[in-house]
């Protein structure tokens, strides 16, 4: 058993997405989350910028005695998981894409055509494509980047026209055009939006990474011996700019799922190394 915290990091606040099935397959488990909110959106940021960013954050999440490291950022998965677990071999380090992909190849087949939907940096990087053809490359992927969804949901603008002409003006060629039956949420933001898209196009089959994730980090820290048996609960939520939105956004997300008591609110300034309460 390992009572340590599990470490959760990504470019903002989407990766929160990833803590309530969590809470609901592992209760025992504590959270240290960190939300890069004041560089965010990474998706059409410079790989060398976004490899050194998430360097900062897993060093921080190190020191603070994380046990697992989940990076809960579709673009960090895509480019930096190879390098961070070099940088930090002492601890299981797992990306969000490849338990998603092995989802979509078991669980598709030839008759299905299946969009990817993510930032510039994840389309670009392919690496949707190459994790499921790993797996089985008998599959039709197509895959289209939405670069304004990320900065529009940073902002809360969710449940309005804007968001859903946005998503229109993204997906219905790309939609329609590839007779698409299934799409995956390559962003841990876009389950924030995934009833938008359900109701827009009702056909689609949604495949959540944020929701495989769980089964995935239950079965690592099985397998190594690591999981928690009832610590005590103190989740951290840390943020590189502390905004209201991010506050609300987590009384959101974890909505049924935790309670006040559980959880602490602070600003961390990764550059300076400061933590403001």
């Amino acid at each position: 058993m390992d009572n340590r915290p599990i470490g959760f990091f990504d470019s903002g606040l989407g990766g929160l997405t990833c803590i309530p099935p969590l809470m609901k397959k592992l209760p025992d488990e504590r959270i240290i989350y960190f939300g890069d909110t004041a560089r965010t959106p990474y998706g059409s940021k410079a790989t060398t910028t976004i490899k050194r960013f998430s360097a900062e954050i897993a060093g921080f999440l190190v020191k603070s005695g994380v046990k697992m490291i989940v990076i809960a950022c579709n673009t960090v998965s895509a480019t930096c998981v190879d390098e961070l677990r070099r940088r930090f071999p002492q601890i299981p380090i797992l990306g969000i894409i490849e338990p998603a992909a092995r989802c979509v190849a078991e669980s598709c087949t030839q008759e299905d055509n299946i969009g990817i939907i993510g930032t510039k940096v994840t389309i670009a990087s392919r690496a949707y494509e190459a994790f499921i053809a790993k797996y089985n490359d008998r599959l039709s992927i197509y895959e289209t980047s939405c670069p304004a969804f990320v900065p529009l949901i940073e902002e809360g603008i969710i449940d309005n026209d804007i968001m859903d002409l946005t998503i229109k003006y993204y997906m219905d060629d790309f939609v329609r055009g590839n007779s698409l039956d299934t799409v995956v949420l390559g962003c841990t933001h876009y389950p924030l939006i995934s009833a938008n898209i359900r109701r827009i196009y009702p056909h689609l089959r949604i495949i959540n990474p944020s929701d495989i994730m769980a089964d995935t980090i239950k079965r690592v820290l099985g397998e190594r011996d690591m999981l928690a048996d009832a610590p005590e609960k103190s989740n951290v939520f840390y943020a590189s700019d502390l905004s209201e939105n991010f506050v609300n956004m987590i009384d959101h997300i974890l909505e049924g799922e935790s309670d006040d008591a559980r959880i602490r609110f602070l600003n961390f300034d990764v550059e300076n190394g400061e933590e403001h309460i």
